[in-house]
């Protein structure tokens, strides 16, 4: 049971006007458990590696935390083992949150503030949030202003492939922050260690 919740606001870099999200999770939280609650807030299908960028608040230390991998030349210590209220100990603390190293999808995460659990909710929550978010390999931030220019010329060469891979289901503008359903970590984490295993 959760003492506090914590607000974060996330807001994706590098577009504008900004896509962003606010979200209410418990204290309880690791990183691994924030990663799927920003996963699903902002409307990503977790199939990338992911990474925080954090510093350690004792000895100033920058962290890396996200999945194991040995090909990285960072150490990165596996978020299911580090509970965010670690680094996250004071209101306007920040981290940068990457997803999809291959595009490079950089995410600012701002703690706003902390709010005590309202009876009834079951957390996390996401309370609000602008535009729709980037469809998946599109090609990063010069990928996806090249499909947005697509999207909107139908006398584009490409449009029409654009069209029938899905892009006309795609609304830039359009957000609603009671569509988000968040899933459960666990059953989230089960499916990532398999493959790193199996890897």
């Amino acid at each position: 049971m959760a003492n506090r919740i914590l607000q974060f606001k996330i807001t994706l870099k590098g577009i504008t006007p900004p896509i962003w999200r606010e979200i209410q999770v418990p204290d309880t939280y690791s990183f691994w458990d924030l990663h799927v609650a920003i996963q699903d807030a902002m409307g990503w299908e977790d199939r990338h590696l992911h990474s925080f960028h954090v510093i350690e608040p004792k000895s100033k230390n920058p962290r890396v935390i996200g999945l194991p991998d040995d090909e990285s030349i960072d150490d990165i210590f596996a978020g299911w083992d580090i509970l965010i209220v670690d680094y996250f100990i004071k209101e306007k603390s920040e981290a940068i949150y990457t997803y999809d190293f291959g595009d490079d999808w950089i995410h600012e995460i701002l703690l706003q503030r902390f709010v005590e659990p309202r009876l009834g909710i079951e957390y996390p929550i996401c309370t609000a949030g602008e535009l729709g978010c980037p469809p998946e390999d599109c090609g990063g931030m010069s990928g996806y202003e090249n499909f947005l220019n697509i999207l909107s010329n139908p006398d584009h060469d490409n449009y029409r492939d654009l069209i029938e891979s899905g892009g006309e289901f795609f609304d830039p503008e359009y957000f609603n922050p009671d569509d988000v359903i968040f899933e459960d970590p666990e059953e989230r984490k089960d499916g990532a260690t398999k493959e790193l295993w199996d890897f």
